[in-house]
């Protein structure tokens, strides 16, 4: 049995791994994850750990795997989710350095902010409801560090467990004023030195943005939690993950939303 003292183990296995920068690969058999409902139990238990840090909150979700470019290059058929952590949120331009992160990657993304909580409700929340609680687009970067992950070997629920990889973002200016916006044909792209390196739009994301939004919503919801106000939310990136080194410069460009950038040192 998967129990609260296991998925317990398994957090604070991952968690040393993520302080020491180890290479992720398969967890002993005695903390395997076998599937979603087990993988999202040591998920919860990893935010936990993080945030007993100190000072550390939750401030919003990415959903990973929501494009099909993303999903061929994992080799995971569907959505999933994972925690970002206040302290790592930033806003215009964010500098890294390369010697914090294992394998840092950054996917260029469409970001929302909700404006209030959202609850489950008597139906599950569809593209066009989860719309009233959105305060605002962002043009974003997910900041990644998959720890040298061999893709196609490992599986799903451990990519799950290790809160999807996230290790931040980078955000640009709110847009409040988005409603007349054409979020499926929105068009964005991702440069590294200057150079276009990948180029997505809104309707890659499950066929719309609010697609993704809806099934995190009703993700959160199942598992009994929630989105709350001010919450950032990574939808997915419209372009495969790139892996960047010391004196890279990236940036995401979203039309209509405009810029968010990195810096690595």
């Amino acid at each position: 049995m998967y129990d609260a003292a296991r998925a317990e183990r398994t957090a604070k296995q991952l968690y040393a791994d993520h302080k020491a920068k180890r290479a992720i690969g398969a967890l002993p058999p005695d903390l395997a994850v076998a599937d979603l409902a087990q993988a999202y139990a040591v998920q919860d238990r990893l935010q936990a750990l993080y945030q007993a840090e100190g000072g550390r909150k939750l401030a919003g979700w990415k959903v990973a795997l929501t494009t099909s470019v993303m999903q061929k290059m994992v080799g995971v058929d569907h959505p999933c989710e994972g925690g970002i952590f206040s302290d790592r949120v930033h806003r215009g331009e964010a500098r890294l350095r390369a010697a914090d992160y294992v394998h840092l990657g950054v996917e260029s993304e469409i970001a929302v902010e909700i404006a209030r909580d959202v609850p489950a409700g008597a139906k599950p929340h569809s593209r066009a409801s989860i719309a009233d609680h959105v305060a605002a687009l962002l043009p974003a970067i997910e900041i990644v560090d998959d720890r040298n992950c061999v893709y196609g070997s490992l599986a799903a629920p451990v990519l799950i467990a290790d809160n999807s990889f996230n290790f931040g973002c980078v955000v640009g200016q709110p847009v409040r004023d988005w409603h007349a916006i054409d979020l499926a044909n929105l068009k964005g792209r991702m440069l590294i030195n200057g150079q276009v390196v990948g180029e997505g739009r809104g309707a890659d994301v499950m066929g719309h943005p609010f697609e993704a939004l809806a099934w995190l919503a009703n993700s959160l919801n199942h598992r009994g939690r929630r989105l709350h106000a001010g919450d950032i939310v990574l939808m997915g990136s419209i372009v495969a993950t790139k892996w960047l080194k010391p004196g890279d410069r990236m940036a995401t460009e979203i039309d209509g939303l405009g810029r968010a950038g990195v810096v690595v040192e």
